[in-house]
C-alpha cells in the first residue's frame, strides 16, 4: 500500500513556522506533494531541512516568490520530470513528476485565471497542452497526477455555484471544459469515483470567514489513471488541518 499526500501550503517558508514539517512525519506519507512553495530551489532545501526520511524534488519558478513545486519521496524515484517542455509555460515553475516502478506521480499547480479572469485564454491554452503532455506520459506508465487544479469540476464541488459560474475564476466553463479534457484522456477524479454525492472541499478564501463557515472549493485532486482505479483504496479530505487556505488530501492505493 501506497500513500499519497497533497498539499498547497501557501508558501512553504510560513507553513515550516506553521509545524509543516511536523505535518508531514504525522501523515507517515510514502510521498508528499507541495504546492505553491512560492521559494526558489535552494530556499525549498533550505526550508525543509530539518526534515529526515524523505527525497526532495522541487520546481521553483524564474519570477522569485511565486508558484513553485516539490515531491517528498520516502523511496528514490526512477527518474525525475519537470515542466511540460514549452518555453511559454515552463518558466511558471509549475509540474514536478516522479517516475516509481509502477507509475509515473506527477504533482500540480494549474494557473489560476486571476482577477477579472484576465488570465483565462492563457489557462485554456495551458489546460490543453497539459492534457497532451499527460497522454504522452500515459504511453510510458499509468500516471496519478495530483495538487491544486484550480476549478471546481461540479456545482457539488463548491458552496456557491450559481453565483459564481462564468464570474469567478475556477468555475468557469472554460475551466470545466479544461478539466474534462484532462479526465478524457483515461484519468478519474479518485475521491468523487469513492463519494459520488460527499459535499467537502479543500480551499476556503481568507476574507470574509469562509472557512469557518465551510464556504468552500473543492479544487484540489487526485486524478488516477483508469488502468490503477480498481487498486485506489481511500481518497480524504483533512479538512482539520489549518495552516494555509488549502487543505491535505491523501490517497492510498495499492501498487
Amino acid at each position: 500500500m501506497v500513500k499519497i499526500t497533497s498539499w498547497n501550503v501557501n508558501g512553504i517558508r510560513a507553513a515550516v513556522k506553521k509545524d509543516l514539517i511536523q505535518e508531514i512525519l504525522r501523515s507517515e506519507a510514502d510521498m508528499y506533494c507541495i504546492q505553491e512553495t512560492k521559494a526558489q530551489d535552494d530556499q525549498v532545501l533550505e526550508a525543509l531541512k530539518d526534515l529526515s526520511g524523505y527525497h526532495l524534488y522541487s520546481n521553483s519558478a524564474t519570477k522569485k516568490g511565486y508558484s513553485g513545486v516539490a515531491i517528498l519521496s520516502k523511496k528514490k524515484p526512477q527518474t525525475v520530470l519537470k515542466d511540460m517542455g514549452r518555453a511559454e509555460h515552463d518558466m511558471e515553475g509549475r509540474i514536478v513528476a516522479t517516475e516509481h516502478e509502477a507509475f509515473i506521480l506527477v504533482n500540480v499547480y494549474v494557473p489560476n485565471s486571476g482577477s477579472g479572469l484576465k488570465r483565462l485564454d492563457y489557462r485554456a491554452t495551458w489546460d490543453r497542452d497539459f492534457a497532451l503532455y499527460l497522454k504522452e506520459l500515459r504511453r510510458r506508465k499509468p500516471i496519478i497526477v495530483t495538487g491544486d487544479f484550480n476549478v471546481a469540476h461540479e456545482a457539488i464541488d463548491l458552496a456557491r455555484p450559481k453565483s459564481n459560474y462564468n464570474k469567478t475564476s475556477g468555475y468557469t466553463q472554460v475551466e470545466i471544459d479544461g478539466m474534462d479534457g484532462l479526465l478524457s484522456i483515461g484519468l478519474v477524479d479518485a475521491y468523487r469515483s469513492l463519494f459520488p454525492d460527499k459535499v467537502e472541499y479543500t480551499f476556503w478564501s481568507m476574507r470574509m470567514g469562509a472557512r469557518p463557515r465551510n464556504v468552500g472549493w473543492r479544487i484540489d485532486y487526485f486524478l488516477v489513471d483508469e488502468t490503477l482505479l480498481n487498486a485506489v483504496k481511500d481518497c480524504n479530505i483533512d479538512t482539520d488541518i489549518m495552516g494555509s487556505d488549502h487543505c491535505p488530501l491523501n490517497l492510498s492505493i495499492d501498487v
